[in-house]
């Protein structure tokens, strides 16, 4: 059962990426952009040790994601010599916009492939997945 749960987890995630255009960006830089959505600005080598990269490396996306328009830096009010980085409000658009597209996905195709008995089963394993993922 564990094998067939993360095989259909995969299969999910994939779909669901499939209906945002991520355009050409690594998997790095998304997670480094979703870092920076969910914990709020952060340094460069911040990022490196979150993400586990080496700090060139961390410089290399950050410089990537900045010429895209995508991350911005200002200065660190508690300490001048060190560069905040934060979303744009371009990316932070175009987040909402590519999660209001997955979500969109997902319940159109929830409503036209489920039965309501079904979609109540599937609530039920939604709560018993939701148990595994807590700590």
């Amino acid at each position: 059962m564990a094998a067939e749960l993360r095989a259909l987890v995969g299969k999910l995630k994939r779909r669901l990426r499939e209906q945002a255009d991520v355009g050409d960006l690594t998997p790095s830089q998304v997670s480094v952009l979703l870092r920076l959505e969910k914990e709020g600005p952060a340094t460069t080598s911040s990022l490196a040790r979150a993400e586990g990269m080496r700090p060139q490396s961390m410089a290399t996306v950050v410089a990537a994601l900045n010429s895209a328009g995508l991350v911005i830096g200002a200065p660190d009010p508690n300490d001048g010599r060190r560069i905040l980085l934060s979303l744009t409000d371009a990316c932070r658009q175009w987040v909402q916009e590519g999660r209001a597209a997955r979500q969109d996905w997902l319940s159109r195709s929830l409503l036209a492939q489920l039965s309501t008995d079904e979609m109540d089963v599937l609530a039920k394993a939604a709560g018993l997945l939701n148990r595994l993922v807590e700590d």
